[in-house]
């Protein structure tokens, strides 16, 4: 469940590479999630120490995975919103500049590996919590991965596709990055309630796509 946020940024930011490298770009970030993620199950001792306090500002102790999440969840909110803006602003779209610049393979691969390592920790971190048998860790990792690298083609093409379902999908990732913020400063949201409203807003997008698909079929 975890990896649905890791999935959604990964096939967003795909889209934004040069046609020719997003399979590529794909491929080489989710297997650098596991990467990160395996590494870190090695570690998991140390993984754990990541929630110690670290430091304090304002009377908040502050732990390493919370500045994480805080830098992941800043760096989501501006991806989106910056993403968000190329695509509403007026004075954008009558330049002629609505469309964003497709990034390298390079820059596409640094941005996908620093929210990697965001996504990684608290998976991590949440995995160890929930069990003490390292293989079981490894597989559940394993799997998750190899689901996420089957639908991350699909889901991005999908989103490319459907312009509508591009803003939807902004808007999620807006959301995680609030939800990142949040917890950065130690105030959780359960995640299912985060997923309960992507599933509700993906099913009344379905919806409104099957209504517009019946209008064009009557036109």
């Amino acid at each position: 469940m975890l990896g649905l946020d890791n999935l959604v940024f990964i096939a967003l930011l795909s889209n934004r590479i040069v046609e020719r490298h997003r399979g590529q770009a794909r491929s080489l970030g989710l297997s650098l999630a596991l990467v990160f993620r395996l590494a870190l199950l090695a570690s998991a001792s140390w993984a754990v120490r990541l929630t110690a306090p670290l430091a304090t500002v304002f009377g908040h102790a502050f732990s390493a995975r919370e500045l994480l999440l805080l830098a992941g969840g800043l760096f989501l909110v501006w991806k989106a919103t910056t993403e968000i803006h190329r695509r509403v602003d007026p004075d954008l779209e009558s330049e002629g500049a609505s469309q964003a610049s497709p990034l390298g393979l390079g820059a596409g691969l640094i941005q996908i590996i620093a929210i990697d390592i965001v996504f990684s920790v608290d998976s991590i971190i949440t995995a160890v919590g929930m069990t003490d048998h390292f293989p079981i860790m490894v597989a559940a990792v394993i799997v998750s991965l190899g689901v996420m690298m089957a639908a991350s083609g699909p889901l991005g093409a999908f989103i490319h596709r459907n312009p509508t379902v591009l803003m939807l999908a902004l808007s999620f990732l807006l959301m995680i990055g609030m939800t990142l913020i949040a917890d950065g400063f130690g105030f959780h949201f359960e995640r299912g309630y985060i997923y309960a409203a992507m599933f509700f807003s993906s099913l009344v997008e379905a919806l409104n796509a099957l209504a517009r698909r019946k209008v064009r079929r009557a036109t």
